[in-house]
């Protein structure tokens, strides 16, 4: 199959507007970064125009930006408790990101930053150390790190298991970032090789026709689903560095 039509050539990244290195990093605009920046922007459209006239008996829009500014406060509430809620801006516009990248990739022609291990893992990464460093300042470093050893543990597996709730924890990251990447790829990829069975197939390309229009739904579904794991799981993460452990 040649290279322009393998379904993982929709994952290339492309240099889209060339600028030159500064310390010897490439600061050239990329279609991830456009998409990325696209994302930002279609967050920032939509509730400028969903909170414009701030009705008390809402619009559709209104009512879908204030649904989901309930879902995700139900979200911190639930899984991080009241400390968690000054954290709530942040967890809202991390949802509403991943959302709005994974969204905008389901249109055509367009790109999916979320399908890079790079991106999701950079954003993995990124809750990871703000959840450490919250929890080295709620419980200091002793109370935090007491966690890896469960209470009555024999002394002499004390350093085996520190070893191995360390990495376990450490692995935070990497799962949040590879199971969001690995699901955007898996039903894009799918979709891909789906559609290059429709003409081919001629008269009888209708039922790939008809298996892409509940496909795309389907992935539509995950993409929304996607965001809102990671959004979880981020509450779940936080939720554990602010409670009070005795």
């Amino acid at each position: 199959m040649a290279a322009g039509h393998s379904p993982l050539a929709q994952f290339e990244i492309k240099t889209i507007y060339a600028l030159p290195e500064v310390y010897g990093i490439d600061m050239s605009l990329t279609n991830t970064a456009l998409w990325m920046l696209l994302s930002i922007l279609g967050v920032g459209l939509f509730f400028a125009l969903a909170m414009r006239k701030r009705a008390v008996v809402p619009g559709r829009m209104q009512s879908l930006a204030e649904m989901t500014y309930e879902f995700v406060e139900g979200i911190v509430d639930e899984n991080a408790g009241h400390a968690g809620r000054k954290f709530f801006p942040f967890i809202f516009t991390l949802f509403l990101f991943v959302l709005f990248m994974n969204l905008f990739g389901m249109l055509p022609y367009a790109f999916t930053p979320t399908s890079h291990i790079i991106v999701t893992f950079a954003l993995g990464a990124l809750v990871f150390l703000g959840v450490v460093v919250v929890g080295l300042i709620k419980q200091g470093p002793v109370g935090f790190f007491k966690h890896f050893i469960p209470e009555g543990l024999p002394l002499l597996l004390i350093p085996l298991v520190f070893a191995i709730e360390l990495v376990s924890y450490l692995s935070r990251p990497f799962s949040l970032g590879i199971r969001l990447a690995a699901n955007m790829t898996a039903g894009h990829t799918m979709m891909k090789v789906i559609a290059g069975f429709v003409v081919p197939l001629g008269v009888f390309g209708v039922a790939p026709v008809a298996f892409l229009v509940f496909m795309t739904g389907f992935e539509i579904f995950v993409a929304i689903l996607q965001a809102y794991v990671f959004a979880l799981l981020a509450c779940m993460y936080l939720g554990e560095a602010l409670a009070d452990h005795h």
